[in-house]
């Protein structure tokens, strides 16, 4: 294994957009043979998942007054505040796709690491996050390009919780799915956890320790890097104009159709803004935090124009790989969701 740096110029950067975009350059263009690993720290950010709809899961006007930036990654997923207090990490590996899609294999260096500082409850659960203490502490993601993925998440060291709570406006199934009432009561910063010497650590000291326990040396500088250079930066600053940094791409368009369904699954949650004229499916879009290496917009083009009744959209669902292009439901649970609305729940 060996870090990647993205400092520019021997300085961090902390621009969410330029640091969201990076994990697409080292996988599709840079392609470094082997397992590398990026580290970094954000400014103030929203990050959403690739197939989330931003109008439902953020509170833009709190996040536009505040001068929070919002952000898509290129990954499924959920919804996750940054900033400063957050320390986040990425696996970019090319050429060995055995641990694309584990989840327990990447956080447990992570969870590893807390322990050895003395953290001793951290431990990876659920579908993909690291936890301490049963409340959650990081949340992963992955995103994966031919025989290369990125996968890596955040970690919750000194975050505020106050305006993540403020900002998010996390789906309602979600988090009673989970037995739990609010965004606060999930989740816990690491830093109450370090031990009494530690106390006084920033984010960045916290990061250098996780460095240098991810690789078992004494100082980051022993750690075996390649660093980004400036034929690197000039594509990743074009990547950025052309597209990671257009408001299309991140806030994306909120459709405004008739009915709005959601649910949360095991493999996240699913939702699905959709009209019906003369019976039949006008316009839909599906959303969600779920992952997937498929194309959701498959499951969009069978139900358009399908007649709105449970034997028709059943039959249309039939025609398409749900598992492949959503995760692993089934046709009975999805034509079930659709017709929440109509049957009143």
């Amino acid at each position: 294994m060996f870090l990647i740096d993205t400092s520019r110029h021997g300085k961090p950067v902390y621009d969410p957009i330029v640091n969201q975009s990076l994990d697409n350059y080292l996988i599709n263009d840079l392609r470094l043979p082997g397992h590398g690993l990026i580290m970094y720290i954000n400014d103030p950010a929203v990050i959403i998942g690739r197939f989330q709809n931003a109008y439902a899961e953020v509170n833009l006007p709190y996040l536009k007054e505040q001068g929070i930036k919002l952000v898509r990654r290129s990954s499924g997923g959920g919804a996750v505040y940054h900033d400063r207090g957050n320390i986040v990490f990425e696996n970019i590996v090319v050429g060995d796709l055995s641990n694309y899609g584990d989840f327990k294999a990447i956080g447990d260096p992570i969870a590893q690491a807390l322990r050895q500082l003395g953290i001793a409850s951290a431990e990876v659960r659920g579908r993909n996050d690291i936890a301490v203490d049963g409340k959650k502490c990081s949340g992963m993601a992955m995103v994966k390009s031919g025989d290369a993925y990125a996968a890596g998440g955040t970690i919750l060291f000194d975050l505020d919780q106050t305006v993540a709570c403020q900002v998010l406006t996390p789906d309602r199934g979600k988090l009673e799915s989970k037995g739990i009432k609010s965004v606060d009561a999930r989740i816990t910063n690491l830093k109450p956890y370090l031990p009494t010497q530690y106390q006084t650590w920033t984010s960045d000291d916290f990061k250098n320790y996780l460095l240098c326990a991810l690789f078992e040396v004494d100082q980051v500088a022993d750690i075996p890097t390649y660093h980004l250079t400036d034929e690197d930066w000039a594509i990743i600053d074009q990547r950025i104009a052309d597209h990671y940094g257009q408001e299309a791409w991140n806030y994306g368009k909120n459709p405004g159709y008739q009915y709005y369904v959601s649910k949360h699954f095991p493999i996240g949650t699913i939702s699905f803004n959709f009209s019906v004229q003369e019976q039949k499916i006008s316009a839909i879009k599906v959303f969600g935090d779920f992952f997937t290496t498929g194309d959701p917009t498959k499951v969009e083009t069978v139900l358009l124009g399908c007649r709105f009744d449970h034997d028709h959209l059943r039959a249309s669902l039939s025609q398409v790989d749900l598992p492949a292009n959503l995760g692993h439901v089934t046709v009975d649970e999805i034509v079930d969701l659709l017709m929440e609305e109509t049957n009143g729940n």
